[in-house]
């Protein structure tokens, strides 16, 4: 059975997020031929062309751990309908300099929460046009908008609600399919 590295980047930089509390539930309920690994974005400083030349340690560990994933999971909140900026500005870091893409062929989907009722769905569309354009294949098929209400998923990553914690099991066992399938037909590059 052949395992796949999985590495998710947290949209939010708040230690008390509720899309940190998805993604240990995601983690939690993937399907054991993923390997989950957090790809931290906190540290980045703000991206600018002036580092294309020589990016700090920093940058270079982050498009390193992008390197050593087969494929990204994007896991994030919605800031005033867009994506975050601490998200876009890791997006830039990991796309330049120009010619040097960390995303492309690299399978990836999105997800995440939002107490309000339309989920993260602007922000999910925004990053679906970003990550086109980055040459990122996504998994488009299952949609996942998840309304956060306190105590749905513990501190453990251990969600509390049947059908939720179903849904969210089945969405990263068609990641995993999605995963295979790319790979497939697009193999990683050595």
């Amino acid at each position: 059975m052949a395992k796949y590295k999985v590495g998710y980047l947290i949209g939010s930089l708040s230690s008390t997020s509720i899309n940190r509390l998805l993604a240990k539930a995601l983690v939690r309920v993937a399907p054991e031929e993923l390997e989950m690994v957090e790809i931290p974005i906190r540290d980045l400083p703000l991206y600018s062309q002036d580092y294309d030349e020589d990016f700090p340690p920093v940058a270079r560990a982050f498009k390193e751990a992008i390197g050593e994933v087969d494929a990204l999971l994007f896991v994030t909140p919605e800031y005033n309908r867009s994506i975050p900026g601490g998200l876009k500005n890791a997006i830039d870091w990991a796309t330049r300099p120009w010619g040097r893409n960390s995303f492309t062929r690299k399978p990836s989907a999105i997800i995440g929460a939002s107490p309000g009722s339309i989920g993260t769905a602007l922000a999910q569309a925004q990053l679906r046009n970003v990550l086109c354009f980055c040459n990122s294949p996504l998994l488009n098929t299952v949609e996942a908008y998840v309304q956060f209400q306190p105590g749905l998923i513990k501190d453990d990553g251990q969600v509390t609600n049947e059908k939720t914690e179903t849904f969210l099991r089945n969405y990263m066992k068609e990641f995993h399919t999605f995963i295979v399938r790319v790979l497939t037909v697009l193999p990683k590059e050595p």
